[in-house]
């Protein structure tokens, strides 16, 4: 039997043959009337989890783009993406995160791993 996710009205089947892997072909069974965006058809084929409603606010700091975040029922928080060269290895992007680290005076204790839906779902304390 294939896999497959469902909701009341329609399926989403992964033919017979295909592999669980990344690339996997699916199809619907019972294609839902009318167009669909992309959110609304990932909802009714796999269900919703939980919904994250945040802020943003985006600024580039020399290679690092810095997000700020305001995260409903979490707080602040501060994310770092340094976007490398090709020449440049991921220990070069740590460096790069780490001086940024020092000057804006973020502590190694004041680091929370996991995404923020996993936090909520927690009971909504980032610590």
């Amino acid at each position: 039997m294939s896999p497959s996710a469902s909701s009341p009205s329609t399926s989403l089947r992964c033919p017979e043959n295909c592999s669980r892997s990344v690339g996997q072909a699916w199809c619907w069974t019972d294609p839902p009337a009318g167009p669909l965006g992309p959110v609304a058809v990932l909802s009714q084929a796999l269900g919703v989890q939980g919904v994250v409603k945040k802020e943003r606010r985006l600024y580039v700091v020399g290679q690092t783009r810095v997000h700020l975040d305001r995260v409903e029922g979490l707080g602040d928080f501060l994310e770092l993406e340094v976007v490398l060269s090709e020449q440049q290895s991921p220990e070069d992007g740590e460096r790069v995160a780490r001086r940024l680290m020092e000057e804006l005076e973020v502590q190694e204790e004041d680091l929370v791993a996991g995404a923020y839906l996993d936090l909520l779902l927690a009971g909504g304390s980032p610590t």
